[in-house]
């Protein structure tokens, strides 16, 4: 998952992706890989630019710099082949409202080799889901659940979701997430979310990016980033005695009482020797918790 470890086969990768709307940069030199297999979620505020970063890896928008690759191919120039390995739910999915629901998904397996119609119609059993009924007369969460069933009965090997349950509760979230994990897991699919909500990493991601104004600041597999990253609480009596920054600092914030509290990643499976120094307190995280830290 590190962004310099070049993956030959990784479904998806993009290196330097540069993305500015109206000369704001949304995206700043971007790079990320995801191996086959993998369940990625990309957490970041609202604003982050997930949805850019979405769009961009998957070609659909232009990018001032950089390159994204799925299967090997530029996201800009996909073959037919290519395009039906992939599945994509957008945040909104707002298309083909004018069309009954069972119509819009006969329509669209019509583009698929491998187009599943018996999960399709088991899936819209399983959420009461009417076939009848016109796509825009849908609820915002019933449409979340159809776009879904649409992005994965085609058995997709990349499956490319931005904010997927967004519209549910946490009853549903929880539900739409376990059976996007179960399919994924079936198929062998390598799937990439992303969210706002901590929650839904900790269940289902295998692997976890957080993005922070366009910048990836931290990516790895979920136990590794739990394992491995802890704060440290300097009191003011010890601060004097740093020199310099800590081995594996990765954020320092000073404290009301002017004592710092440090991030810190520890290496070859040992933390920095200012862990183990008096009155030092050594806090391990959640991810959430970890999340703040770092974007904070």
């Amino acid at each position: 998952m590190t962004p310099d470890a070049f993956i030959p086969e990784a479904p998806l990768r993009c290196s330097g992706l540069r993305k500015s709307f109206d000369g704001k940069p949304v995206l700043r030199d971007l790079t990320l890989q995801v191996p086959a297999g993998a369940v990625l979620g990309l957490v970041g505020r609202n604003g982050a630019g997930k949805s850019t970063l979405m769009r961009a890896l998957l070609g659909l928008v232009p990018v001032d710099g950089g390159e994204a690759r799925l299967f090997g191919e530029p996201a800009r120039a996909l073959s037919d082949a290519v395009k039906q390995r992939i599945g994509y739910v957008a945040q909104q999915p707002e298309s083909m409202s004018w069309m009954r629901v069972d119509d819009m998904l006969a329509l669209i397996g019509g583009f698929y080799t491998r187009w599943d119609k018996a999960w399709a119609k088991a899936m819209l059993e399983r959420w009461a889901l009417d076939p009848k009924a016109l796509v825009g007369k849908l609820s915002p969460g019933e449409r979340q659940r159809l776009a879904l069933i649409r992005g994965m009965a085609h058995s997709p090997e990349l499956l490319v979701l931005d904010e997927p349950a967004s519209a549910l509760d946490p009853v549903g979230r929880r539900e739409l997430m376990r059976e996007i994990v179960l399919r994924a897991g079936e198929l062998g699919t390598t799937v990439v979310f992303s969210t706002h909500i901590i929650s839904d990493l900790e269940r289902v991601a295998s692997d976890i990016a957080f993005l922070h104004r366009g910048e990836l600041l931290l990516c790895a597999p979920q136990d590794v980033l739990k394992e491995n990253i802890a704060r440290l609480h300097v009191p003011a009596s010890a601060v004097d005695t740093l020199k310099g920054p800590v081995p594996g600092e990765l954020a320092r914030r000073q404290t009301v009482d002017g004592g710092l509290r440090l991030l810190v990643q520890r290496g070859r499976e040992r933390w920095p020797a200012l862990a183990e120094a008096p009155g030092v307190r050594v806090d391990h995280l959640s991810l959430e918790d970890l999340f703040i830290e770092v974007v904070e």
